[in-house]
């Protein structure tokens, strides 16, 4: 799968080409399906054998990290903190609050992966990290969240966009733009068009969108000059690429974000002293907002218009703990 030939795995492997082969075929018989359509010396993963990869993939990490965990063990070490962040949070917080650690301690030992909000809650429910950082929802039973923050939206510009001489952007001077656009419709992507649709930005638009997964794959789509996105704060604030500018929008829409971390375990002093460097490195952020981790649900219910009433407590504001 990862070398595109049968070749290509023996040589990885140090074995045979037939011997490879061989095991290949052996397992295609004991599971009852195909898991790879040969083409003379290349082969292409059947769409069973894509689903079964992913399964695969998962359990060959996990064997690796015990094998790598038993030297440690052997030599006396403690483990790595194990890492899953969002790829804005990965970028624009988990380096900050890692340099932050290790300026009072020392080096660490760090695995960090990047992934979707989703599997970032997943992953800390079923113990492959212990801390995730990830946006808003992550009310998952089981999960409970360590601290939540809250910054303001801004718009990613290039350098010499006409709308890089404005103090604000206006949402309604999108409507004339090209728009780099998060592709996850129930988190940021939720409150920009609704902001969006407020402002009768969506009828009068006259070009197409872009969608993508990562902020910073937004900020390299609007280096390139396919458009003007609309991101969180936090991965410009990870280090802007060369050519763009950010400027704050004339309406407020935010992005919350925060570190998560299995109810059932308690976390390390390391894993702790990381996740509060991070809401250390998030106060840094212009306008940040701390709230208080139990109004995780009334925090939802406001955003999506079901309790206007709801009144989240602040427990902290930007510059303050």
């Amino acid at each position: 799968m990862t070398t595109g030939s049968v070749t290509g795995a023996a040589r990885l492997l140090a074995r045979s080409q037939p011997a490879v082969t061989r095991l290949v075929q052996e397992l295609e018989s004991e599971i009852g399906y195909d898991l790879l359509t040969r083409k003379g010396p290349r082969v292409t993963p059947t769409e069973q054998g894509l689903l079964l990869f992913d399964e695969v993939e998962r359990a060959l990490g996990g064997l690796r990290r015990v094998r790598e965990r038993a030297g440690e063990i052997a030599r006396g070490q403690s483990g790595p903190l194990l890492i899953a962040a969002t790829s804005a949070l990965a970028i624009g917080l988990v380096p900050e609050a890692l340099r932050r650690v290790e300026a009072k301690g020392g080096p660490l030992s760090v695995h960090l992966r990047s992934a979707a909000p989703e599997e970032v809650v997943h992953a800390v429910l079923f113990g492959a990290v212990q801390i995730g950082a990830t946006s808003l929802p992550f009310g998952h039973a089981g999960v409970a969240p360590h601290w939540i923050g809250q910054v303001p939206c801004v718009a990613v510009l290039p350098h010499d966009h006409p709308l890089a001489r404005k103090r604000k952007v206006s949402l309604a001077a999108l409507a004339s733009q090209r728009l780099v656009t998060m592709s996850n419709p129930f988190r940021l992507r939720h409150r920009l068009d609704a902001a969006l649709a407020r402002e009768g930005v969506e009828k009068s638009r006259t070009q197409p969108l872009i969608e993508t997964n990562s902020s910073a794959n937004a900020m390299a789509l609007v280096r390139a000059g396919l458009g003007v996105a609309v991101l969180e704060s936090i991965t410009a604030g990870g280090g802007l690429p060369e050519g763009l500018v950010v400027r704050p929008l004339d309406t407020h829409i935010p992005f919350f974000f925060g570190v998560v971390k299995a109810e059932a375990r308690p976390l390390t002093p390391t894993a702790e002293a990381v996740a509060d460097a991070m809401l250390q490195a998030a106060a840094t952020l212009p306008g940040f907002v701390r709230h208080d981790p139990k109004d995780h649900d009334a925090l939802l219910r406001a955003l999506h218009g079901e309790d206007d009433a709801a009144a989240p407590r602040r427990v902290a504001r930007s510059g303050s703990r």
